[in-house]
């Protein structure tokens, strides 16, 4: 019987493209991957507005110079994670050792965690900027995107960190399962008592018999 850690075997197996595109947890994350995109790709292409004559150019989000750089930031760096994490996700069934398997797993569940609290911090700043910004030039289309997906990436980042926690806590499991401390396993049985000699054993002819010494006659005289 084959042991398993965090959902799946661990003597390896080959990469199958149809059920890991199909996966809950690779849906996910290429929703977040994409949405990450929208983010920071948007911010940096219209997040950047300059009055006409004037070279210095301001945040949309009510010229607040950080709101922008805290959207582009995060969004970079969840975008090259979900990079990262696909592929592992794609390599998962090949490593074959569960100790290189939980840090994969729990290195997920930390990052899926914390960017999720750094995606609710992005979206309260910039809906609050936002709902402060009177500039008429600013691209409203633009400005309520980058505030929409932010949002959308809460939701997807949070079912990240609930799937990296189950494939945690399953892979706990499955470990504890597997494995069999020789100290407390008693399912063994105790050797019986002593058979005797392995066989081709011979006696030393050197060891005097106490049979010969019962059966000894004094000499006639």
């Amino acid at each position: 019987m084959e042991s398993s850690a965090y959902g799946a075997s661990l003597a390896g197996g080959a990469f199958d493209f149809g059920s890991f595109i199909k996966q809950p947890q690779t849906i996910v994350r290429l929703f977040s991957w994409v949405f990450s995109i929208v983010v920071f790709a948007t911010i940096l292409s219209e997040g950047y507005i300059n009055e006409p004559n004037v070279q210095d150019t301001k945040c949309m989000f009510n010229q607040t110079e950080s709101a922008c750089n805290y959207g582009v930031g995060v969004g970079i760096l969840a975008f090259l994670a979900c990079v990262v994490f696909i592929v592992l996700d794609a390599l998962f069934h090949q490593i074959s050792n569960a100790r290189e398997r939980k840090y994969i797993v729990l290195g997920d569940l930390v990052f899926s965690g914390v960017w999720t609290f750094l995606w609710f911090v992005c979206f309260c700043l910039l809906a609050n900027k936002w709902s402060k910004t009177t500039d008429k030039a600013v691209p409203a289309d633009a400005a309520r995107a980058v505030v929409a997906f932010s949002f959308f990436s809460i939701a997807t980042w949070a079912m990240l960190t609930v799937f990296a926690f189950r494939r945690y806590r399953q892979g706990l499991v499955d470990v504890g399962l597997g494995y069999n401390d020789p100290v407390s396993d008693h399912t063994s049985p105790y050797p019986s008592a002593y058979s005797g000699p392995p066989e081709g054993y011979q006696q030393s002819p050197f060891t005097p018999s106490s049979s010969g010494e019962a059966g000894y006659q004094p000499p006639a005289y």
